[in-house]
């Protein structure tokens, strides 16, 4: 993944002051903006795995967050684009195997802080979709999680992330 490909990747959306933000921050920062190792701040790629009804959504459980979210996680040398990374990442979490990304098109910008237990500040989260089938065992846990489960879209846990339920409103608007 380069940075000049991530800068031309985020004017893609909308003009907002969210993604104007990223825009700034990926610009200043350069090639770092995109590696853990670039200072206490950088970009992640974050996959949505939604049933292709659009009316499951499968999640993980954060250990060091204590919550239910999405998967995701920081940007490897290999990976030839943010998208790439955000299904690389769904797939390692997830154990399923089988998932099509749903274009390359952002649908979700989530800069967040993080507190005990991270070795980072801030991750500038950029977030995509995959379809999966919701039949499918999803078989993973990682380092950071401690288990991965289907949930219908309007009856998600009640321990899920801040803001998580209004961000995967707007994900499910710009999936359909």
């Amino acid at each position: 993944m380069r940075h000049d490909d991530l800068l031309a990747e985020l004017r893609g959306p909308p003009a907002t002051p969210t993604r104007d933000a990223y825009l700034r921050f990926v610009g200043s920062r350069g090639e770092d903006a995109l590696r853990r190792n670039g200072g206490d701040q950088h970009v992640t790629g974050s996959c949505f795995v939604l049933s292709p009804a659009r009316d499951r959504i499968l999640l993980c459980f954060h250990g060091k967050g204590g919550f239910w979210v999405q998967f995701g996680g920081h940007v490897e040398d290999e990976d030839p684009s943010l998208a790439a990374a955000a299904v690389r990442e769904a797939r390692e979490e997830s154990g399923v195997a089988e998932l099509r990304l749903l274009g390359d098109r952002i649908v979700d910008l989530d800069r967040h802080e993080l507190h005990g237990g991270f070795s980072c500040a801030a991750h500038w989260d950029i977030g995509y979709v995959a379809l999966a089938d919701p039949a499918t065992t999803a078989t993973a846990v990682s380092e950071e999680s401690e288990d991965v489960r289907w949930f219908p879209v309007d009856a998600l846990p009640d321990t899920i992330a801040p803001g998580f339920a209004q961000r995967l409103a707007a994900v499910l608007r710009a999936a359909r």
